[in-house]
Formats: structure tokens, sequence, C-alpha cells
């Protein structure tokens, strides 16, 4: 039986954006490979981390919503443990209201960046 994961992982801060890439292929290619399904996917950026890991105090996130057998969990979590790129990572079960909010925030994020435009010419107009 399929469920819906999503897994967040950390990439060291000196990654070029092509090897950024290239380590997040490698992980939505390991899913799609094991007979997971992408459901959805996010470049959160290089961002401050909360304390240093590994004397390190930035990386760059990442997040991957998926479907997929729980066996994949296992295999999924041990190539991350061996790859030296990824300095954090966890992977969590999606129940049913977090896929309902998941939902709600991807439609949230997909209408945000034309309502500032909207909002601008409103203000720009009525002036």
């Amino acid at each position: 039986m399929s469920k819906q994961y999503e897994t967040v992982f950390i990439a060291t801060p000196v990654l070029s954006e092509a090897q950024m890439k290239e380590a997040v292929a490698k992980y939505t290619d390991f899913i799609r490979e094991n007979g997971g399904e992408i459901v959805y996917e996010e470049d959160w950026g290089l961002k401050k981390l909360a304390y240093p890991i590994q004397k390190k105090t930035t990386g760059f996130y990442h997040l991957i919503e998926f479907k997929s057998e729980p066996e994949v969990i296992a295999k999924l979590e041990t190539q991350y443990k061996r790859d030296e790129r990824i300095i954090r990572f966890q992977t969590v079960s999606l129940d049913k209201h977090a896929i309902a909010y998941a939902e709600r925030r991807r439609s949230k994020r997909n209408e945000t960046p034309a309502q500032p435009a909207a909002a601008a010419a409103e203000t720009t107009t009525n002036e």
C-alpha cells in the first residue's frame, strides 16, 4: 500500500548550483526508480542554520513530497547517510490532515506571486 511522505534535506553550502541540482536529481530519480511518484518539489534555497552542523552555519534546503511504498524510506535514508553532500535530513509520513494542509500550502504559494502585482497596480491607479 502506497503512502505519502515528505522529506527535507540540507545540503552543504559549498555546493555550486549545478552540484545542488545534481544532488536533487539523484534523490528524485532514486524515488522514481523504486516505484515512487513525486507529488511536489520545492527548493528553499540557502538558509542560515539554527546551530552549526559539521562546522557549517548555512545550508541548501530542499523539500520533496512523494508517494511510495514504506520499504523505500529505509533505502532513501541510507542514500542520504552515504552522501557527504547531505548534512541533515528528515522524512515524515503524511496523514490525511497533513496531505490536505500541504495541498492548501501549495495552492497559496502558486497564487501569491500574482496578488502583489495586482495590489501594486490598484494602488497606482487609485492615486
